[in-house]
């Protein structure tokens, strides 16, 4: 199987084909700190569908370790059949080929589709949310999230934008343009409405 096949045939079922062949769960935890701190995230609620989502990227990206190929094919396996079940049982689909940061909530549950190159540490998403691609032509072209972004519910964030850090995006906006570091932005296309907030000094 050539490289490009290997990694069209192991991205997310729905996702764009982008590069998900090394693990990219944050490295200064270990797997079972990083679904505790998860799990502190969503209250200590086990039931909460937005940890089972997160625990899920969790895991997959975790299966990358295995080498060889051949030795992580059951993994992969299994990662198909839970991506679905999250999938149809919580309507959250978080490809595992998106780079997540620690400590980020998905509030909620529902038509939620995460497809984005990376985002940031202590981000808020929330229900009928999309993040992806504007057209089926571009499937390599995502939005980055910086750290401890708020996302509002219904909203979309499209093609290549980048939403800076401690951003709010308003309930219902569509952004389609970068939003600037501490902006609060909406409406369709989103517009920054007010003055630009410090950043967060926390990290």
């Amino acid at each position: 199987m050539s490289r490009h096949a290997e990694l069209i045939t192991e991205h997310a079922p729905g996702s764009a084909p982008v590069t998900g062949s090394t693990n990219r769960n944050p490295p200064e935890l270990s797997l079972w700190s990083l679904l505790l701190e998860d799990l502190r995230t969503h209250d200590n609620n086990p039931f909460e569908q937005g940890f089972w989502a997160i625990a899920l990227h969790r895991l997959c990206n975790w299966r990358m370790n295995i080498r060889p190929k051949i030795l992580r094919a059951p993994f992969s396996l299994l990662y198909r059949i839970a991506f679905k079940w999250v999938e149809w049982t919580c309507g959250i689909s978080l490809s595992y080929t998106v780079k997540l940061g620690r400590r980020v909530r998905i509030w909620h549950h529902s038509g939620i589709i995460v497809n984005t190159k990376s985002i940031g540490n202590d981000v808020h998403i929330r229900q009928n949310t999309t993040m992806g691609v504007t057209s089926r032509h571009r499937l390599g072209v995502l939005p980055t999230i910086g750290d401890r972004v708020d996302i509002g519910c219904n909203v979309c964030i499209l093609g290549p934008v980048t939403i800076g850090p401690d951003a709010i995006i308003g309930a219902g906006a569509v952004a389609i343009q970068d939003v600037p570091a501490g902006a609060t932005v909406v409406g369709f296309p989103a517009h920054v409405v007010g003055q630009p907030s410090a950043p967060s000094s926390h990290n």
